[in-house]
C-alpha cells in the first residue's frame, strides 16, 4: 500500500515525520512523495499557535476533499494537534480515518492496520505522551543528504504562561549521550553529513530530567565534537536560563561547532518575563550576552521575541524595542501572542487588540531589517566560508548556501554566482558583492 506523508510545522515536527515514515517503510508500505499517488494521506500536523492550527485544518480539508473524489482511500492527522483536539476532531472531520497523538510515531503501522484492512477509524490519543526516538528507531530523510536534524530530547521543562507544548508533548526527557552518538555515526555512515542540527523543545535544559537534574549539554557537546564526523554542529533553542558558562566555554573550544546560538529572550522587560512565567530576568539575559560576545568573538546570536502579550503596555514595549537596539541581534524572529486556550495567560486580563499587536510586530521586524542591512553592508568586501545547499533549477550559475551564522529554513542566505558546478553539501569560499535586508550575494572563489 502506498502511503504519503505532509510534515508541517517545525524541525521537531519533522524528525517525528521521518520516523513515522522509517516505521512504514520498515512494515511494508511504499512511501511516494505526491500524495495525489498514494492510498493513505498522513498529515503531522502543528498545533501551537493560531496560524499553526490554521494551516493544519486547511491541508486536511484539502485532503478530505481529494478523499471524497476517490482520490485518496484514506486520511490520517497525526501530531500535536490530534494530540491537542483529538476527540473534537474526530467529532468534527467525518472523512478522516485516523487521529493519532504525539506517542506514537515508532509504531504507527500497528495503528494505520485497522485502516488499512478497511475495518474502522482510529482514535489514539495519550493523555500524557512518553515516547522518545532513540538510535535504531526507522528513518527516512526529508531533508537533503548534507543536512540532519537529531532530536536530542522531548517534551519541555519550562512552563512558559503562553505555551501548552509540555500538553501535546509531555514532560522532558532526555536522551542517552551514548544514544545520540550512535545516531550521529549511523547516519555518517550512510549520508555525507556537512552538518547537523540538535533540536529540542529545549537543548540548554538536555540531560535536566526528573532522576538526574543536571544540564549535560556541554557533555554531549564535547562529545560530539570529538566524533570528528561532521564538519558543522549546531545546536537550536536554548533557553537563556540554562545557558551557561560551561556550555560557553565548549562552544569556544571546538572548531565544529557553529559560532552560533539560538537565544530566545522572548521579552526584555522584567515585569514582562515574571508574567510570561519564563523563568529568567533582564539581568541574566544581559550577562549571557555579554559572556557569549566576550568568550567567542564572531558569534551569530539568533533570537525571539512575542510581542502583545496581555497587558503589556507602551513602556514594557518600547523597552524592548531599546532593548534590541541596543543588543543588535544578528538574527532576530518576532511572534504576535496567540491566545491559545488551555494556556496560564488564556485568563489573562488586558489582552491586546489585534491591530495594536499588528503595529507592535511591523515596528520590531522593521528595526531589525535596519540593523539587518546594516551588519549584511559590513560584509561586503569579504571572503566568507559558505555551505553550499542548492541549485538554483531556473537561473544557470546560481547556488544558495548559508554561513555558519545561519540555520536552516529560519535564518539568511548566500546567492552564490558560479561559472562552474557546485556540489550541494560542499564548503565553498565566495567573495560577497552584494547585501540585502537579509540575504547575501558573492562570487564563487573555491573549494575549501
Amino acid at each position: 500500500m502506498k502511503v504519503s506523508l505532509v510534515s508541517l510545522g517545525c524541525s521537531r515536527t519533522l524528525v517525528d515525520s521521518e520516523v513515522a515514515l522509517g516505521s512504514l517503510k520498515k512494515d511494508g508500505y511504499e512511501i511516494v512523495r505526491d500524495v495525489e499517488k498514494a492510498d493513505i494521506a498522513i498529515v503531522n500536523t502543528c498545533g501551537f499557535v493560531e496560524e499553526a492550527k490554521k494551516e493544519s485544518v486547511e491541508t486536511i480539508l484539502g485532503l478530505c476533499e481529494l478523499k471524497k473524489k476517490g482520490r485518496l482511500a484514506a486520511v490520517v492527522v497525526l501530531g500535536c494537534l490530534a494530540q491537542r483536539y483529538g476527540p473534537d476532531l474526530q467529532k468534527e472531520l467525518e472523512e478522516v480515518d485516523g487521529i493519532i497523538g504525539t506517542d506514537s510515531y515508532g509504531h504507527l503501522a500497528d495503528l494505520l492496520r485497522p485502516i488499512k484492512e478497511k475495518k474502522g477509524k482510529v482514535l489514539a490519543v495519550k493523555a500524557k505522551p512518553r515516547y522518545i526516538l532513540d538510535e535504531n528507531s526507522p528513518r527516512e530523510y526529508l531533508t537533503p543528504p548534507h543536512l540532519a536534524y537529531i532530536k536530542i530530547s522531548e517534551g519541555c521543562i519550562n512552563a512558559c504562561s503562553y505555551c501548552v507544548i509540555p500538553q501535546m508533548k509531555g514532560a522532558h526527557r532526555s536522551r542517552p549521550v551514548e544514544s545520540i552518538l550512535n545516531e550521529i555515526r549511523n547516519i555518517a555512515a550512510v549520508r555525507s553529513l556537512s552538518e547537523i542540527n540538535l533540536i529540542g523543545q529545549d537543548t540548554a535544559a538536555y540531560g535536566y530530567d526528573p532522576n538526574d537534574r543536571s544540564f549535560k549539554l556541554p557533555v554531549l557537546l564535547d562529545k560530539i565534537a570529538r566524533l570528528d564526523l561532521v564538519p558543522w554542529v549546531r545546536f537550536l533553542y536554548a533557553h537563556p536560563a540554562h545557558v551557561t558558562e560551561e556550555l560557553v566555554e565548549v562552544i569556544a573550544r571546538h572548531p565544529a561547532i557553529c559560532r552560533y546560538i539560538d537565544f530566545p529572550i522572548e521579552h526584555s522587560h522584567d515585569a514582562m518575563l515574571v508574567r510570561m512565567n519564563r523563568g529568567v530576568d533582564r539581568a541574566r539575559m544581559e550577562w549571557g550576552i555579554e559572556t557569549l560576545r566576550k568568550k567567542i568573538p564572531g558569534i551569530s546570536i539568533r533570537t525571539t521575541v512575542i510581542v502583545g502579550f496581555p497587558g503589556e503596555t507602551e513602556e514594557e514595549f518600547k523597552d524592548l524595542m531599546d532593548f534590541l537596539k541596543e543588543t543588535c541581534f544578528d538574527r532576530l524572529g518576532a511572534f504576535m501572542y496567540s491566545h491559545e486556550e488551555g494556556s496560564k495567560s488564556f485568563q489573562m486580563t488586558n489582552q491586546i487588540p489585534q491591530e495594536l499587536k499588528q503595529e507592535r510586530f511591523n515596528a520590531v521586524m522593521a528595526q531589525q531589517q535596519e540593523i539587518s542591512v546594516e551588519m549584511n553592508r559590513a560584509q561586503v568586501g569579504r571572503m566568507l566560508a559558505v555551505l553550499v545547499d542548492e541549485k538554483n533549477p531556473n537561473e544557470k550559475g546560481i547556488y544558495y548556501g548559508r554561513t555558519e551564522s545561519d540555520a536552516p529554513e529560519v535564518d539568511n542566505q548566500v546567492i552564490i554566482h558560479s561559472g562552474q558546478a557546485l556540489k550541494p553539501g560542499g564548503f565553498v569560499s565566495v567573495k560577497i558583492t552584494d547585501a540585502m535586508e537579509y540575504d547575501l550575494v558573492g562570487d564563487f572563489e573555491g573549494t575549501r
